[in-house]
């Protein structure tokens, strides 16, 4: 009888053990990548309003617009080869490693952009090297996000994977609002001339005290249980090469995932990134009531985020994703008409439902990519995944839509036939697609 008591404690202590280490696997998860976002979107955002003028000032202004929003593509152009490189070394070396050299990257790269020349200063070495430190962002978090999402996931218990996916989905929407709040507090509290000569560059300089914060929390996290399951299995030879795995056994999953993903990219970083120069230069919205829009689109976001990953738990990951893609398509057909209407209350309220059910299929996106693949090439198939479907949509969608809505003489409608079709893409792939709920994550089969 003793010995049954000592085994039932054993067993009740070893899950207690594995419960906290998943709560600090998805706290550590969702802290560090917010505050990677943090950066991330703070550049989007400064990059649509500011950085025209302070580092691009000779062109004219559509180009110097134009020219800013591909300095911003071009860290996500990086994330590829970002999630490349840490994909693999993430599936040889294990999760937890790749964490904390991803963040220490990423906040050096964002403190040394808040002490950037302009142009006027130095001219053309400025925005050289502006565009330099955006790569090296773009290249951490390519392979930062990917490698956050496992790390919950793995962890997480096969009935609650979909929320924890769904806590990593409020991540960018969070950081989106913390950017935000901030320029929209620094523009209300300084001048144009001081915000325009040192307050933009203060939220670069504190964020790298909040990146220390995320290596911190990381730190307590152990390495996920189907790592490990793959390390004590002998068969981490077979994963010398994922990529290697990845494009023989698994490359029509990673197609499929990627253009699944090319519409919630695209629609993410037309609300977030285009609208507000939409709003501030076509429709004559002040910059701090766009900063305010953004922010309440983003809180909607967070609720997206979570319903869609509880949601998934439910009734199923394709499911669910199937009723978040209708829902975006409607929002993509009807968005730029109210935002025409220039009303503050119409224009928070579309962009609420937009950004909210786009994150809604974005908050189920981690579980959904994890279950896809492998152990031994998980990392790697789902960060070629998710960095593709942005480099090949996410990151061009804002200088698409510049150059489309000049083309069309300020007709917004080219921009919704080119945003519908990638939604409607991401619908067909999500149909063709598998049920993947209640898979196994610990399994090495690699076809």
């Amino acid at each position: 009888m003793s010995v049954l008591a000592d085994s039932d404690i054993a067993a009740s202590e070893r899950t207690a053990q594995t419960q906290m280490m998943a709560r600090r696997a998805v706290a550590g998860a969702t802290v560090g990548t917010a505050l990677e976002w943090f950066d991330f979107a703070l550049y989007g955002v400064v990059a649509a309003t500011i950085f025209p003028k302070l580092f691009f000032p000779s062109l004219d202004p559509t180009a110097s617009l134009l020219a800013s929003l591909a300095s911003f593509w071009a860290g996500l152009a990086a994330r590829p080869l970002g999630a490349v490189i840490c994909g693999v070394l993430g599936d040889r070396w294990g999760r937890r490693n790749l964490m904390l050299l991803t963040v220490s990257v990423m906040g050096a790269s964002s403190f040394l952009m808040g002490l950037l020349p302009t142009y006027q200063q130095v001219g053309i070495l400025a925005p050289t090297l502006l565009v330099s430190l955006r790569i090296v962002q773009g290249f951490a978090l390519g392979g930062e996000s990917t490698g956050a999402q496992l790390m919950a996931v793995e962890h997480a218990s096969a009935e609650r994977r979909g929320l924890y996916s769904g806590l990593l989905g409020i991540c960018s929407p969070l950081s989106q609002i913390l950017a935000n709040l901030s320029l929209f507090t620094l523009s209300g509290l300084l001048s144009l001339e001081d915000f325009e000569s040192f307050g933009w560059r203060i939220p670069f300089l504190a964020s790298f005290v909040l990146v220390l914060l995320g290596i911190y929390i990381r730190m307590k996290v152990s390495e996920t249980p189907a790592f490990e399951a793959l390390r004590k299995s002998g068969q981490r030879p077979r994963a010398a090469n994922p990529l290697g795995i990845v494009l023989k056994f698994h490359w029509r999953t990673a197609l499929r995932l990627t253009l699944f993903f090319c519409g919630p990219a695209a629609l993410f970083y037309l609300i977030v990134v285009f609208s507000l120069s939409y709003l501030t230069k076509n429709l004559g919205v002040p910059k701090q009531t766009g900063f305010m829009l953004l922010m309440i689109a983003n809180v909607c976001a967070i609720v997206g985020a979570l319903a869609g990953g509880y949601l998934s738990d439910r009734i199923g990951r394709k499911r669910a994703l199937l009723i978040g893609s209708f829902c975006t398509l409607v929002c993509c057909l009807i968005y730029f008409p109210i935002l025409n209407h220039n009303s503050i209350a119409m224009t928070a309220a579309v962009m609420g439902a937009f950004l909210g059910f786009t994150q809604f299929q974005s908050g189920i996106q981690p579980v959904w990519f994890a279950e896809s693949f492998p152990t031994e090439a998980r990392y790697t198939g789902s960060a070629l995944s998710y960095s593709g479907a942005n480099l090949l949509t996410g990151g061009p969608m804002p200088i698409v839509a510049v150059a489309l809505l000049n083309a069309f003489h300020g007709s917004p409608w080219a921009i919704v036939a080119v945003c519908g079709s990638l939604n409607l893409l991401s619908f067909l792939m999500i149909a063709a697609s598998r049920e993947t709920k209640g898979t196994a994550l610990e399994r090495c089969a690699t076809h």
